[in-house]
């Protein structure tokens, strides 16, 4: 019997894009087309079959552990991210601010779709939905650059809307235009979820 259930629910790619040097700066660059691998996005910084832990997952690993790369995508959704930009008192948002993989269109309230969920595309690729993005500090001072006071209103206004961190189930090709669908697991929510969050 199959784990995961095709929903009717889709959405467009409406922005691709990768982090060139994240050293160097979050700011991603556009593209029309992402060639996902094992890897994620061929040449992003987030890329990697593994990773170094960080702040996400300090409960469990030492700061700098090497871990299975479960975060080698962004993925936001366009819906949300124009919340964000009101709430900042920008005009809209642009994804670069916040090193962006991917911003869709069309699934309400996607930062909190279930985590193991799935986004297929026409190719075939495929994307695993790891967990919620929580927002952080980083893009602040790149929202500045371009809109010296909106970037320390990032934080707050991105709170539940910041989409989700993604890795590559299968491999293929993406391209801007898409519909992917999304794939749900079929199990019910765990009644004691609120006790064990405490």
């Amino acid at each position: 019997m199959p784990a995961l259930k095709p929903t009717d629910f889709t959405a467009r790619i409406t922005w691709l894009g990768y982090v060139p040097d994240r050293d160097h700066s979050l700011r991603a660059e556009p593209l029309k087309r992402a060639d996902l691998t094992w890897t994620g996005i061929a040449g992003e910084a987030h890329g990697g079959i593994n990773r170094r832990s960080c702040s996400r997952v300090i409960s469990q690993y030492p700061r700098g552990t090497e871990i299975r790369n479960v975060r080698q995508l962004s993925v936001l959704s366009a819906e949300e991210l124009a919340k964000i930009a009101d709430a900042i008192g920008a005009d809209d948002f642009d994804p670069r601010w916040v090193g962006a993989s991917m911003v869709i269109e069309g699934i309400p309230d996607f930062t909190h779709v279930p985590p193991s969920s799935r986004l297929q595309a026409p190719s075939g690729a495929t994307l695993v939905i790891d967990m919620e993005n929580r927002p952080c500090h980083l893009p602040a001072p790149v929202i500045s650059e371009d809109l010296p006071e909106a970037g320390k209103r990032f934080k707050q206004a991105a709170a539940g809307k910041r989409g989700v961190t993604a890795w590559v189930e299968r491999e293929g090709a993406v391209r801007l235009g898409d519909i992917l669908t999304l794939h749900i697991p079929d199990q019910p929510a765990w009644p004691h979820l609120d006790k064990a969050r405490g």
